[in-house]
């Protein structure tokens, strides 16, 4: 084999290394890629259910504020009622006393 042979036949090797080698980087940048975009789906997935739970638990918090309000209205009607009855009672004892009063 002449000189020049030698070379092209160790430049072939060489280009066919790096054609070999090549293939396996791409290689490992598409399993790089797939895997980044897992984890990007997970993690979307992620806080998909993050928000739908922060949703659940505002329905939820909203739910309890309303019944709460329901039940203070209710307190509110009860002390009404109960300030009527007091007022009727303070009347009619002053109307008892006004009255024993008068007749005496």
């Amino acid at each position: 084999m002449t000189e020049d042979e030698k070379r092209i036949n160790n430049i072939d090797s060489r280009v066919s290394t790096l054609e070999t080698t090549f293939k396996m980087f791409m290689q490992e940048m598409r399993d790089f890629k797939t895997e980044m975009r897992d984890r990007d789906n997970q993690r979307a997935a992620e806080i998909r259910e993050l928000r739908q739970d922060m949703k659940d638990m505002q329905k939820n918090f909203d739910a309890k504020i309303d019944k709460l309000d329901a039940k203070i209205d209710g307190i509110g009607k009860h002390v009404q009622n109960l300030s009527v009855a007091a007022i009727i009672g303070v009347g009619t004892i002053a109307i008892t006393v006004i009255y024993s009063i008068l007749t005496r």
